[in-house]
């Protein structure tokens, strides 16, 4: 009996060594960073350089590159490597116990940790995988008008940004997603390709440039198509005139952790190049090996390694959107990671009225963090796909069309620290200071918060064109030596109230209070001017 016992005991001894997890394995320093900050065009892009000087970030070992012999060391030892963090200084490899052991002792190596956070498996039939995509209306909208796409900017009160003359151009997104199925072809996308918009990309899951292969997941493409299609006479994203990098980091075929090291490589890449926003539509908290599940207690920001990463994306002065989730109606209704990190900037879905959709997932946070930051149209949202316009749900389309909105007001104030962005956003928003857990601050008001980064510097009128007083009470005055075509006065929303009548001197004693914008085209150039009537 006891040498059967015994058996039994080595049996399992030996199944659990040679069992592998996904580990991350920390190295403990990195000896030839001195040559990074020698050369830190060597690593960083002049444009991400710039950025950090613009909001006083200072460079860190976290910028250098990796230690490479480091790198190899691992691979000596027998592991596959293909994903590694610079952020987080190491690799992640396929280990079992043993294996662990050895690489605690490696001289280089500071610490091991596995993606499995606990120690018994979570059991997956008490959290429903969520549904972290959208739910499609597959009808394509064929008699489409601009007045049902104007429905979700207005919602946010991003035309007056528009009509100010901000639409992203100068800014730079990058969209973290599945793939982009459609956008080198479709004709919703000649604008931005045509113009040059279209930066770069990357698939860091099949480790390739190929985001555009029609066997991948189109859902990068639809929540691209929010933020940047454009359909004459019929349809134009958030911020059309963005620059745009594109990179896959999800495999939605499968639910493996290693997805959160993709991303995290992704958000590193973009932060090399420079960009202002990432806007992702991806959450995670159950997989397909359930040793690596999350429970509602693991979403407090810090323990999923892709929260953290996120949060160092914020650090690097890039403004992080992401999707709070699609969980509502599944026994696990709250939110998912990365969307429970303090720094991002969470978006919950509301529908045409207000009211928050009924898929929308709850926050707050494990730690009681308000999660959503806020809200944004997320029911029959509209967007361009391909070659025509459609429609579709999601938290995942309420992420790009409030991204697009945000790097218009980067645009407006580029010299904003996103971390005040940030709480501009949330105190304008509708329900502000309360908060509600699917709505988080509210439903977002661009519109509200432009007038307020505008109203904080000194107004700025063209050096080849100044109207003043402003404020003015009745007569508002033009100086240029350009010759003036047409003036048209719009109102605080963008509405269109009238053309005015060229003159020195135009008279707005009859208009009622408020912020008004002028668009005045000259011989040389077109101009937006803001005036605020008393």
């Amino acid at each position: 009996m006891k040498k059967i016992l015994f058996l039994l005991s080595f049996i399992f001894i030996i199944l659990d060594n040679a069992q592998t997890e996904l580990v991350f394995v920390y190295f403990k320093d990195k000896p030839n960073s001195a040559a990074f900050y020698s050369n830190q065009t060597s690593e960083l892009t002049q444009k991400s350089l710039d950025r950090r000087t613009k909001f006083g970030i200072a460079l860190t070992d976290e910028d250098a590159p990796i230690e490479a012999v480091y790198i190899q060391n691992i691979k000596n030892l027998g592991f596959t490597v293909t994903d590694y963090s610079k952020w987080l200084n190491g690799v992640a490899v396929e280990a079992n116990a043993a294996q662990v052991a050895d690489l605690r002792t490696k001289s280089y190596v500071r610490s091991v940790e596995s993606f499995v956070v606990h120690n018994s498996t979570v059991n997956k039939t008490n959290a429903s995988i969520p549904n972290k995509f959208e739910e499609f209306n597959k009808n394509t909208l064929t008699n489409f008008n601009y007045g049902n796409a104007a429905a979700q900017i207005d919602q946010v009160n991003l035309r007056p940004v528009h009509v100010a003359g901000f639409t992203g151009a100068g800014t730079t997104i990058a969209v973290i997603d599945t793939g982009f199925p459609t956008v080198n072809t479709g004709s919703v996308y000649s604008r931005i390709r045509n113009n040059g918009q279209i930066k770069g990309g990357y698939n860091f899951v099949q480790k390739n440039a190929d985001i555009y292969n029609t066997n991948l997941n189109s859902h990068g493409s639809y929540c691209l198509g929010v933020i940047a299609a454009f359909v004459d006479n019929s349809f134009v994203g958030t911020a059309p005139d963005a620059d745009f990098y594109l990179y896959a980091s999800e495999n939605a075929a499968v639910e493996i952790p290693q997805e959160q090291l993709y991303w995290i490589e992704a958000a590193e890449e973009a932060d090399r190049k420079g960009v202002d926003i990432i806007s992702t539509s991806l959450g995670y908290n159950i997989f397909d090996d359930s040793r690596y599940n999350l429970v509602y207690a693991d979403l407090d920001g810090k323990t999923s390694f892709i929260a953290r990463g996120a949060e160092i994306a914020t650090k690097k002065g890039i403004f992080v959107l992401v999707a709070n989730g699609n969980s509502a109606t599944e026994p696990w209704h709250y939110l998912l990671t990365p969307a429970d990190n303090n720094k991002v900037f969470s978006i919950g879905s509301v529908d045409l009225n207000g009211n928050s959709s009924s898929f929308s997932s709850f926050g707050p946070n494990a730690i009681g963090n308000i999660k959503p930051d806020a809200s944004a149209r997320g029911v029959n949202t509209y967007m361009g796909f391909n070659n025509s316009v459609t429609s579709a749900n999601g938290t995942s389309f309420a992420t790009p069309l409030a991204a697009g909105g945000v790097a218009c007001l980067i645009q407006s104030t580029p010299g904003k620290n996103p971390a005040l962005l940030s709480d501009l956003l949330r105190q304008s928003a509708s329900l502000y200071p309360n908060s509600d857990p699917q709505k988080g601050y509210g439903i977002l008001n661009f519109g509200s918060v432009l007038t307020k980064l505008l109203s904080s510097v000194e107004v700025q009128n063209s050096k080849n064109l100044k109207i003043f007083p402003n404020p003015v009470t009745d007569i508002l005055h033009f100086q240029t030596k350009e010759k003036i075509i047409n003036i048209e006065l719009y109102d605080s929303l963008g509405r269109k109230i009238k053309n005015l009548e060229i003159a020195a001197d135009i008279n707005v004693s009859n208009l009622n209070s408020g912020v008004y914008y002028l668009k005045i085209n000259t011989e040389k150039e077109n101009y937006i001017e803001k005036f605020i009537k008393k």
